[in-house]
Parts: structure tokens; sequence; C-alpha cells
């Protein structure tokens, strides 16, 4: 499952679906983005994509941005608005942690902290150097 927003332009991943399963009737793996051997993306190759669609997004300017970084930026504004709206962020993390694909709302947690106060996720908190400043590690989805 691939949670996308309707921004997102879901004609196209069905298209993309469409085309990829004509390519490829039988895929080796599970996968919805597959190679162009029809396998799951390597690292090496997922990478590479992210470079071609950073570049066609304009956003190479400065510090490479990476996959994971997004996806960082996503929890920290996520937490930011709930704690804007003052919804029962605590309530809420469970939801995060389910969407983010951890196996422990420990990890999830961590984004509530790194500051004296634990509900602020200003822009510092968004920016992968200063998590890395303050010695937290990246966690890795199951």
């Amino acid at each position: 499952m691939i949670p996308v927003h309707p921004t997102t332009q879901a004609a196209k991943l069905r298209r993309y679906a469409r085309e990829r399963d004509t390519v490829f009737p039988r895929p080796k793996g599970e996968a919805f983005f597959l190679s162009s051997r029809g396998c799951r993306l390597s690292a090496t190759g997922l990478q590479s994509n992210f470079a071609k669609a950073r570049k066609l997004a304009g956003l190479d300017n400065g510090k490479p941005l990476r996959p994971h970084d997004l996806r960082h930026r996503f929890a920290v504004t996520r937490l930011r608005l709930w704690h804007h709206e003052r919804a029962d962020v605590q309530a809420l993390l469970p939801l995060l942690a389910t969407y983010l694909g951890h196996a422990n709302y420990s990890d999830t947690a961590y984004y509530l902290t790194g500051s004296s106060d634990p509900h602020q996720t200003g822009p510092h908190r968004g920016d992968a150097s200063s998590h890395q400043r303050r010695g937290g590690g990246y966690h890795r989805s199951p």
C-alpha cells in the first residue's frame, strides 16, 4: 500500500502500474516500483532515481537531499501541525508510528525530543544535520 495525497495525481500512478504490469506480467517481487529487471529497486537504483527526481524538481541547490530527509520532514511537520491544532500528540503518536512503519513507538517518540520544550517542532527539528549533531540515529522501518 502506498499512501498518496490526491494532488499526487494518482492517475499517473495507475498508468505506471498498467505499463509496469504489461512489461513485467510476473514480477520477481511484490514491490510497486520495479527496476528495469523487474525486481525491487536496489539502494543504488533508488538513489539514482531520487537524484534524477531531485534535479527535475530543482532541489539540487545546497546540501544534497536524501529520501530519508523527506520522511523526517514529514514526521516533524505532522507533529508541529498537531501541536498547533492542540491535538493530543501522545494519543496520535501510534498513528504516526504506523504510517512511518516503526515497529516501536519509541522510534517515533524520538521526534518529540531534542529541545527543552518537548512539544516544540520548530524548523531546526526538520534539519537532518541538527538531528545528527544531537546524536540521533536514523531508524529504519522493518
